[in-house]
């Protein structure tokens, strides 16, 4: 029996959902894609459905249509999930959604209909036009009751779909995942060289002593929502509260439509001599970034998880974030970096790092020499295979009224 299956420990049959999925690279693309290869790796027999055009892979399979733009949505993609899901017959369906996925949700429908346990992951931050939606949606088809269980990668992104689903849907947390010692300082080696100039010591108390440089970094992609320029600005007001005497340059990886805007701002306020916009970087070229820097911004109010600022932390860098998003859930203040609720917080916070070199050090040794057990991959398989038994048990009794209808 299905829910029989999902309650050993042997493999289970798992069919993920996503409208996005590989060769596109975003966050709910690589964390899927990483997901399918953590559980295969664990046993199970894992494959994916997407709307995502791409060559062939096997265990992927494309449900695409002809649309502008490659918009990874087809029109008939029900009809599709389901002629899927009767083939393959998995134990359970993983669906995958950002703020408005209907490639997504169609596989919820299907998976519904179907009989299937369903694991709805919540990848994004509700906002309030989302959450309006989403109860449009469930006044129309009434989804809230069709007994999928529901998972938030982050605390901050669990309660606002919980607020739309007033209970009625399980919503768990389980975090995003990473490969934690793949980003960890390689032991023994001695901290990346800062550069400085003549004279530069540790001053009292262990404040920044003259001709020290500190090293602020941020990766993620340059798009409006993330307000890239509002990144700037706390930069140019954290450089004008940290003391002349201490330089400061600043890396910003990534890439994206909001760059222009970035690059005009950097040449209005004369910044571009100690800020770099390098571009898009691959995981190799972060790792070596984040070997030199010294604290890692991620100041996005509405940042469902973070899973660059995890990479940072992993890595050994105090990291900075808004005390409202998901990277709350991996960094405490004045543990793993330092949290703000203002933008004023926020520049205070950069401010204070790159002036208190004790505090850097400290904050630094703690996340080397601590791992954020919770998001390694091993807790987050355990997080989904609850999920798992829990939607199996939630479909159970549905499955057995049918059978007595049959009957």
């Amino acid at each position: 029996m299905r829910g029989h299956r999902l309650c050993q420990s042997g493999g289970v049959r798992i069919l993920h959902v996503s409208d996005c999925y590989l060769p596109r690279l975003g966050g709910i693309e690589v964390q899927v894609a990483d997901l399918v290869r953590s559980q295969s790796a664990a046993g199970h027999q894992v494959e994916v459905a997407t709307a995502t055009p791409g060559g062939r892979v096997a265990g992927v399979h494309r449900i695409v249509a002809r649309l502008p733009f490659d918009l990874p949505v087809h029109p008939r993609g029900g009809r599709h999930l389901l002629r899927l899901m009767a083939a393959r017959r998995p134990d359970v369906v993983h669906v995958h959604t950002g703020a408005v996925s209907p490639f997504a949700w169609m596989g919820v429908r299907a998976a519904v209909r179907a009989g299937l346990p369903v694991v709805v992951t919540v990848h994004s931050m509700w906002d309030p036009v989302t959450r309006l939606l989403y109860r449009v949606l469930d006044a129309v088809t009434g989804w809230s009751r069709w007994r999928v269980v529901a998972t938030a990668v982050s605390h901050a992104a669990a309660v606002p779909v919980r607020a739309v689903t007033r209970e009625r849907v399980p919503v768990d947390v389980v975090s995003n995942g990473l490969d934690v010692s793949a980003w960890r300082p390689v032991a023994g080696a001695p901290p990346a060289a800062r550069p400085e100039g003549p004279g530069g010591t540790e001053g009292p108390g262990g404040a920044a002593g003259p001709g020290e440089q500190v090293h602020i970094v941020a990766v993620g992609r340059l798009a409006p929502r993330k307000q890239p320029v509002r990144l700037l600005r706390l930069l140019l007001a954290a450089r004008r509260r940290v003391p002349r005497h201490i330089g400061m340059r600043a890396t910003l990886v990534g890439d994206g439509p909001a760059r222009g805007a970035m690059e005009r701002f950097l040449r209005a306020n004369r910044m571009e001599g100690w800020v770099s916009l390098p571009g898009r970087y691959s995981r190799e070229r972060i790792r070596e970034v984040l070997d030199s820097a010294d604290v890692f911004v991620a100041p996005a109010p509405r940042e469902s998880f973070g899973i660059a600022a995890l990479e940072a932390r992993a890595a050994g860098v105090p990291v900075v974030a808004r005390t409202q998003s998901g990277v709350a859930d991996f960094v405490r203040p004045g543990e793993e970096g330092l949290l703000g609720r203002t933008f004023d917080e926020l520049v205070a916070a950069v401010a204070r790092l790159a002036t208190d070199r004790a505090l850097r050090e400290r904050v630094a040794r703690h996340n080397r020499d601590t791992e954020p057990a919770r998001c390694a991959w091993p807790a987050v398989l355990d997080g989904f295979d609850r999920a798992y038994r829990l939607a199996a048990a939630r479909v159970a009794p549905a499955v057995r009224v049918a059978r007595d209808r049959k009957g």
